[in-house]
């Protein structure tokens, strides 16, 4: 029997939106944004950037699967790595740790934006 895949439907991803989150907390350099937001705004960018994080993952983990074997698929799944121990992890109990995780998040997820936009490009 021969059976055919059928494409994954995925949601559509809105980068921008994600950017904008990203930008919330680092400016373009990827250095952190000053002042630091209050600590109630903090939480919630947190919040944003896990759930744009758990999207992108689904959608990364799509795209790559109908990639050959190339330099562009291993350096995404290697951010995908990054990014699910990324939200495993927690913030650290000191003064700042919170902020220092929302920009840690901020990062890896600015980084699978790249990555998608990357492989849109890419042959499949």
């Amino acid at each position: 029997m021969n059976a055919t895949r059928q494409p994954t439907a995925t949601v559509p991803v809105d980068l921008e939106k994600m950017r904008e989150t990203v930008r919330a907390l680092l400016n373009a350099d990827g250095g952190p944004v000053l002042p630091e937001p209050p600590d109630t705004q903090v939480a919630v960018l947190t919040e944003l950037l896990r759930g744009h994080l758990e999207l992108m993952l689904r959608e990364v983990e799509t795209t790559v699967e109908r990639l050959p074997d190339t330099i562009t698929r291993y350096c995404a799944l290697a951010c995908v790595g990054e990014a699910r121990g990324k939200l495993r992890a927690a913030p650290a109990a000191r003064p700042g740790g919170a902020v220092a995780y929302a920009r840690r998040l901020a990062r890896v997820l600015a980084a699978l934006c790249d990555h998608h936009e990357l492989m849109d490009g890419e042959p499949g």
